[in-house]
């Protein structure tokens, strides 16, 4: 038996019991988190959304940090990888980066578990993902080294400016107002207080949100070139 904390470490037991699926526990899991938030997630709340014990869930994954490990390969699941013999590789890279950060603004949670539980990048539709994308940067001329490390530097990027996206939207859900009544109501305030540096206040006003993130990755894909 394995002492490593991980669903993905543990061996898979029989025969699933079929009054509840791991597949359900972990749908209802996600859909939890995406409307309650991580705080909202145990056993319990999630035994009541499935009009299930608890037991009838640590049939299934041991604790809750197993079940976030699922909860985060599910939903990688949702990132399309475009086929690198059927795309140029740094369009492909691209749209693979535009895709996980779409996912990221769809379940803003998964920002602040990354890399907090278990072995969660040994999941099956991660590893597809990762494999995907390494093939990619290998028809770009990385040879597989390079490759891991460019698509790391990639991941890196994509999960950090969707942490701050996510929590952004997040923030917005919160207050109730759209994103029209937010900036109306707070760009003004912004405005007055950068009034004191000219250079921050035409920043301010000329931010793009989409802009920043597609230059931000043209230029780690240049420098990847550049360092192949």
């Amino acid at each position: 038996m394995t002492d490593i904390p991980s669903v993905w470490a543990r061996p898979k037991k029989g025969r699933e019991q079929p009054a509840l699926s791991r597949d359900q526990i972990v749908s209802e899991a996600i859909k939890l988190l995406d409307t309650e938030g991580l705080d909202a997630l145990s056993m319990r709340n999630l035994g009541k959304r499935l009009d299930a014990g608890a037991t009838s869930i640590y049939r299934h994954v041991a604790n809750k940090d197993e079940l976030i490990e699922l909860a985060i390969d599910e939903v990688y699941g949702e990132i399309e990888v475009p086929s690198a013999s059927a795309t140029e590789w740094r369009a492909g890279v691209a749209a693979s980066a535009q895709s996980m950060r779409a996912m990221i603004n769809r379940h803003p949670w998964v920002g602040s578990v990354l890399g907090q539980v278990g072995l969660s990048y040994l999941g099956p539709n991660v590893m597809h993902m990762s494999d995907r994308m390494l093939a990619l940067f290998e028809k770009g001329g990385f040879d597989l080294v390079a490759a891991n490390r460019a698509m790391r530097l990639v991941l890196s990027y994509v999960i950090g400016a969707g942490v701050g996206e996510a929590a952004w939207l997040t923030s917005l859900a919160r207050s109730g107002l759209s994103e029209a009544e937010w900036a109306e109501r707070v760009f003004p305030i912004a405005k007055a207080t950068a009034a004191p540096y000219p250079r921050l206040l035409a920043a301010f006003e000329t931010a793009d949100a989409e802009d920043m993130f597609t230059y931000g990755l043209d230029a780690l894909l240049d420098g990847l070139v550049a360092k192949r």
